[in-house]
């Protein structure tokens, strides 16, 4: 819940966009365990970790200075797969930093990688495949959007090959115009 409300709160009072901010540049959210992210063997829920990764995109968003674009035009950004490793357990009141990296585009998804840290140990990775709605529930280009928050088009970096498999894997690459899913992304 406290996550939930954390989540919020960046949403409607995001932090100010960091000058020179571009989508290939990290963003770093610095966060302390609280108790209600702690489950019963007291450490990070693992549900909990997608909530704080929730929160570390929010802050992203915000330091690219998305926030007064997309409410201009209506958009929503949304989680379409993701996947997690877990290395190291977060332990209460441990603090530790999720650094989030748009790691490239397709016209379908934004292909983004979230790391915990604590004291630079690794303890988690998540990869995430993301995309921006309309109010209307439409999707909206990833090209459409680097280009509005750009100002020009930018071309992707290639993903790395681990990113690029998982999203084959999970559906939410380019597909062939033939192409049929079970499961529409």
């Amino acid at each position: 819940m406290a996550r939930m409300l954390q989540l919020t709160w960046t949403g409607l009072f995001p932090r100010k966009a960091r000058p020179g901010q571009t989508l290939l540049d990290p963003s770093v959210t610095r966060m302390r365990v609280g108790p209600l992210d702690l489950d019963s063997y007291l450490h990070v829920n693992n549900g909990t970790y997608l909530q704080m990764m929730d929160v570390a995109r929010n802050n992203q968003i915000a330091d690219l200075g998305m926030f007064p674009i997309a409410r201009e035009k209506g958009w929503a950004p949304v989680v379409a797969a993701s996947t997690m490793k877990y290395r190291r357990s977060l332990q209460p009141f441990e603090r530790f930093e999720i650094t989030t990296r748009i790691l490239g585009w397709d016209e379908r998804m934004f292909y983004l990688e979230q790391v915990f840290t604590r004291r630079g140990q690794l303890c988690a990775r998540g990869i995430v495949a993301s995309r921006f709605l309309d109010r209307k529930g439409t999707r909206i280009s990833a090209f459409d959007v680097v280009r509005d928050v750009m100002g020009t088009d930018v071309p992707s970096p290639e993903l790395p090959g681990d990113v690029a498999a998982w999203a084959r894997a999970m559906d939410v690459a380019p597909r062939e115009p033939s192409a049929a899913s079970t499961f529409e992304a």
